[in-house]
This record gives C-alpha cells, sequence and structure tokens, in this order.
C-alpha cells in the first residue's frame, strides 16, 4: 500500500516561531492565507496534529467552507477529513474541541500511551499503538492502508522536524508572517535534528506568493530516503 503525499504547513514569525509563549494565540496568518490554508484542508483525506498543539491551541480543525465540504460529498468524500493526532503519552483532554468537532478521529500513541488514554477518546476515536516508539513511517504506512492518499501535517514543531529528519515530506507551506517573537522557549516550527542531506541539500521552490501582509512559500522536497522505492 502506498503512503501518503505529506504536506507540512506551518505560519511562522520572520525568525521561525510558531507562537509566543502568552495565552493568546497570535494572528499569524491573514484571511487570504486562511482561505488557502481552508482549501489545502479540503483537498486532504487526513490532517494531522501533535497532541501538545491540540493541547495548547485547542483547534477545531474543521473545513470551514460549506462549498467546499460539499464538493468533497459530491465527490464521495466524508464531509471532512480525517482528523489525527499523536501522543506518546496518551494524555489528552477529551473535552477538547478537537474531538467535538468534524468527522473521524484517529490517535496514534505508543504501547504505554494507549494504556493511558481516557476511556471516553478510546470509545470516540481509532486508537493505533505503534509499539514502544512512535515511528513516522509506520504511522504513514497505516493511513495508507487506510485510504489516505494526501496527508496534510499542521504542527507542532517537533511533528514538523520527525517528518523532516526521516525524509518523509513531500512539500511544505510556509506562510512568514511580518513579525518577530524572540522568545528562547516559544514553540518552533523546527528544532535541532540530523536532516537527509544536511545543510547541502536544496529544496525546490515551487511558488511564492502575497497574501494579506503575509508571504506564503511552498517548497518540494522529493522522496526522501525514508521513502518506498517508486
Amino acid at each position: 500500500m502506498a503512503r501518503p503525499y505529506v504536506l507540512l504547513s506551518a505560519a511562522v514569525s520572520v525568525d521561525g516561531y510558531l507562537s509566543d509563549n502568552g495565552t493568546e494565540r497570535l494572528p499569524f496568518s491573514s484571511a487570504e492565507d486562511w482561505d488557502q490554508v481552508d482549501q489545502a484542508r479540503a483537498e486532504s483525506d487526513a490532517i494531522l496534529i501533535g497532541a501538545a498543539t491540540v493541547r495548547r491551541d485547542n483547534p477545531r480543525l474543521l473545513v470551514y467552507s460549506d462549498e467546499r465540504r460539499a464538493a468533497r460529498v459530491a465527490r464521495g468524500l466524508p464531509e471532512y477529513p480525517l482528523k489525527v493526532t499523536v501522543t506518546g503519552s496518551g494524555l489528552l483532554d477529551p473535552g477538547l474541541r478537537f474531538w467535538h468537532t468534524g468527522g473521524r478521529k484517529l490517535v496514534y500513541t505508543t504501547t504505554s500511551g494507549a494504556a493511558a488514554l481516557p476511556r471516553e477518546l478510546s470509545e470516540s476515536a481509532d486508537v493505533v499503538a505503534l509499539g514502544p516508539e512512535i515511528a513516522m513511517g509506520a504511522l504513514l504506512d497505516d493511513l495508507g492502508a487506510r485510504g489516505v492518499t494526501r496527508l496534510m501535517v499542521e504542527g507542532g514543531g517537533h511533528l514538523h522536524t520527525a517528518f523532516l529528519a526521516a525524509g518523509l515530506a513531500d512539500e511544505i507551506r510556509l506562510a512568514v508572517a511580518p513579525m518577530l517573537i524572540g522568545q528562547v522557549d516559544a514553540p518552533r516550527f523546527l528544532h535541532p535534528a540530523e536532516f537527509p542531506g544536511g545543510p547541502a541539500r536544496r529544496f525546490g521552490l515551487a511558488d511564492v506568493a502575497k497574501l494579506g501582509d503575509v508571504a506564503v512559500l511552498r517548497f518540494t522536497l522529493g522522496p526522501g530516503p525514508g521513502s518506498p522505492a517508486p
């Protein structure tokens, strides 16, 4: 079974942060950028975020356009993409909006994390334990077996880093907001890692767009060493 095409999507400050340390979410994106993100969600079979992002941002992770949801249904797809999260510990709050909006939910976790998940989540979401650790390749294999052909990864930084370090991302969509954060312990887009090819590897620049006051860059990565042979 083929693995899904993996799109990493993030909005960052000029200095590479996903957010600051405040309790209110910063408006990184413009209205025009959000509309493109909504389109990308509508084109995806599944949307993935990490458990820390679920806890910090409490997102709904929906396709908001009525027309785009209707178009999905007309193509024989569910109204909303599959919502997926990853947790090593299993410490997820069943009261968060992620669980109570949209369609199907899927949780990838470890063997110990599966035992720690609240019972309400085990009953309302599919739970897949991937062993003592969570390998992104195994996660993609399982999604492919479920019929997912396009996966949109919306964060956070540890998840983006894991896909890139494993050579499993096909495309990056990066919206750069005209602001600086500068807080050492604020969430970052990427963390230190051994990336395939190191600094010598250059991505393909597919597109640059100005959406309101946000610059949106699209990079293509090509098959990485962790991808299956064509």
